[in-house]
């Protein structure tokens, strides 16, 4: 009998070190990433200064900063992963919508349509971007090194009611301004007859897009105010089943 509750100790302290090492693992990959991806948008930050006090325009902007930009912004996947395999405890399906949305408008709609590269929309929701994502990845940091300044938290969970919204803006103005080249050159669809039998309307495909938002912003920003009152207000969110 003393034989097997000694096994049994000793297989709680294998299981509690292996969950330890574990630990200690998935907080040094999430520190280094995070320090990665907080300097990532800083560089993005001052190459964008640089270039507006260079030239004093924001024509030419988009396209100096794009392959940064579009590395940094596809990295974010790995935050989907985090929330997967469960080192993070955030949605999946939040941060999915979240990060896909950003991809789908670097690569699919300000990378591939170049006539709207110039829009003061595309440097507004650019600039929103790397101010959130500047204290989103420093509030990350500091939050796992056990030292966050109180500015930082303020910023992280005071900035978004702002910059949230103005952002949204700035990305629906880019589709609408995107609309007009799409129908004209007719780029990512596929018209009947062909040998797949599938018709596919990328005009189309941008509205429903931006329809899209009506549903879905309210409830990331009404996620992030809930997060908000339980971060800096000590409320007690309750979630109700649906």
């Amino acid at each position: 009998m003393a034989s097997s509750e000694e096994d049994g100790t000793v297989e709680e302290k294998e299981t509690n070190n292996k969950k330890r090492t574990k630990s200690a693992l998935a907080t040094a990959w999430l520190t280094f990433y995070n320090i990665a991806m907080t300097a990532g948008w800083m560089v993005l930050a001052m190459a964008m200064m640089r270039f507006y006090i260079q030239k004093g325009t924001h024509k030419g902007l988009y396209r100096s900063i794009a392959r940064t930009l579009k590395f940094f912004q596809t990295v974010a996947l790995v935050e989907v992963g985090h929330c997967a395999i469960g080192i993070v405890r955030t949605s999946v399906i939040v941060t999915g919508v979240q990060v896909c949305s950003r991809i789908f408008m670097v690569w699919f709609v300000t990378n591939s349509i170049r006539p709207i590269q110039n829009e003061e929309s595309v440097i507004l929701f650019l600039v929103v971007w790397t101010m959130t994502e500047i204290t989103r990845y420093s509030y990350y940091t500091f939050n796992l090194l056990n030292h966050l300044p109180y500015f930082i938290k303020w910023a992280r969970y005071n900035l978004f009611i702002v910059l949230y919204p103005v952002g949204v803006v700035g990305e629906l103005l880019t589709i609408y301004a995107a609309l007009p080249f799409v129908r004209r050159s007719g780029m990512y669809s596929t018209r009947l007859p062909n040998i797949y039998n599938v018709s596919f309307d990328y005009y189309y495909c941008l509205i429903i897009v931006m329809l899209s938002y009506i549903p879905l912003f309210p409830q990331l920003y009404f996620h992030m105010l809930r997060q908000r009152r339980r971060v800096l207000h000590g409320e007690v969110i309750v979630e109700k089943d649906d």
